[in-house]
């Protein structure tokens, strides 16, 4: 296995899932220099400041709760964020897709992925709407 921080991405990952939890998102990113370690870096219930957790010189995973549909059937749809800042170093972003393997082990139940280093990607709005696509059916 990778350079991961298991418990604490466990933990953070299943506070997500979890319906009773009010938590709503983790960010997870990579701590020290050269290779780091993937931890839990934060989680939340506030959208604008998951957002705001992704900045042009890092890169990070975010895995955010959406709910979709209507009063009649609510659906709570899950999505795995790759975020790769237009600041980081060539090496570093062609390790992203072995360290994101790495992630996807542990975090691994998601109804829509998004890799992106846009901030406009990331909205709530579009992120909402990529799930609605995924879900299928629309009456």
């Amino acid at each position: 296995m990778g350079e991961v921080d298991r418990e604490g991405v466990i933990a953070a990952y299943e506070d997500v899932r979890n319906d009773s939890s009010d938590t709503l998102w983790a960010v997870f990113k990579f701590n020290g220099e050269g290779k780091g370690t993937i931890v839990h870096d934060s989680s939340g219930s506030d959208y604008e400041e998951f957002q705001s957790k992704f900045t042009d010189g890092e890169r990070a995973f975010g895995y955010v709760r959406v709910t979709t549909g209507d009063e009649m059937s609510k659906r709570a749809k899950f999505v795995l964020i790759t975020w790769i800042g237009y600041n980081v170093t060539a090496l570093k972003k062609a390790k992203m897709s072995t360290d994101k393997a790495f992630l996807k082990a542990i975090v691994s139940e998601f109804a829509v992925e998004i890799q992106t280093s846009e901030n406009e990607d990331i909205n709530e709005d579009v992120v909402r709407q990529q799930c609605v696509k995924a879900g299928g059916a629309k009456y």
